[in-house]
């Protein structure tokens, strides 16, 4: 397969929050640099996402150098949030399971409690090398994950969005259609002449100098049907994913990825399919 390429690249400092599209971005076992190294959580250690908190979509996190972030949202002055000094570990819930963090400063948790009018903490994710296993049932031994929901990085294709956006405007709730992409939350965004759902035969890929283990299909949640831009939400995509893309339990839409060699990815590189 030739011709596909990186359309774009994201990362979301904070899980759940409006991360940014560098040009380029180093890859490390635990996910594309910087990617969800920071999480809300409520006054129960439970992390706080879109799921319960719509608003966090209007919400923004900005990569600064040596790891910190600029928070920005409707209605609140930026803030810039250092990385907790080591410290003693708080544990978090997410999904069920407990993950070791550090707490932010006090600052951070008034800005997402006023934000969120509720009370809330910003924790970070200090040591994502020990943190948080990758789910054993789809783990190669030593393999890492950071904040994200399951995997390391997340893949979709132009293609397949195109397919689905077809599919919505011939369902039930066409006027909730097309969808733009950033519904998905994915890191990688792949361009070029693929067939719609390849990748979800994708095994191995290699972009610019590093390579991905392609792991399973991505299930999708009601974060999808979250309008990135309003906060509001819909029935789409869930409504034709249950329809057409149902895998198992899964309503599926991208393809989960674990570094396999670490190097850098940029925009423009190509996109090889290796298995």
């Amino acid at each position: 397969m030739s011709n596909l390429y990186v359309q774009s690249l994201h990362v979301h400092p904070v899980k759940s929050v409006a991360g940014t599209a560098p040009d380029e971005v180093a890859v490390e076992p635990w996910g594309l640099s910087g990617d969800r190294r920071w999480a809300v959580v409520d006054t129960a250690g439970a992390v706080i996402t879109q799921r319960q908190q719509p608003r966090l979509a209007l919400a923004s996190s900005r990569p600064l150098p040596d790891g910190r972030i600029a928070l920005s949202g409707p209605g609140m002055a930026e803030l810039v949030v250092d990385v907790p000094e080591p410290g003693p570990l708080e544990p978090v819930v997410l999904f069920g399971k407990k993950i070791d963090t550090v707490v932010a400063a006090g600052t951070a948790a008034d800005w997402f409690s006023t934000y969120l009018g509720q009370p809330a903490r910003l924790v970070h994710l200090d040591d994502p090398a020990v943190r948080r296993p990758v789910d054993p049932g789809y783990a190669l031994p030593g393999e890492t994950v950071s904040l994200a929901d399951a995997y390391p990085l997340l893949l979709t294709t132009t293609s397949s969005l195109d397919a689905l956006n077809e599919l919505i405007a011939h369902g039930d709730h066409p006027q909730e259609g097309p969808l733009p992409m950033n519904r998905f939350r994915p890191n990688l965004v792949v361009g070029g002449p693929a067939q719609a759902w390849a990748e979800d035969g994708w095994r191995r890929i290699a972009i610019g100098d590093a390579v991905f283990r392609g792991v399973r299909e991505c299930g999708r949640c009601i974060v999808t049907t979250t309008d990135q831009e309003t906060a509001e939400r819909g029935r789409e995509p869930l409504k034709t994913l249950a329809r057409h893309r149902r895998i198992g339990k899964s309503l599926a839409f991208g393809r989960q990825l674990v570094p396999v060699v670490l190097g850098t990815v940029r925009v423009g590189d190509e996109v090889r399919v290796l298995e």
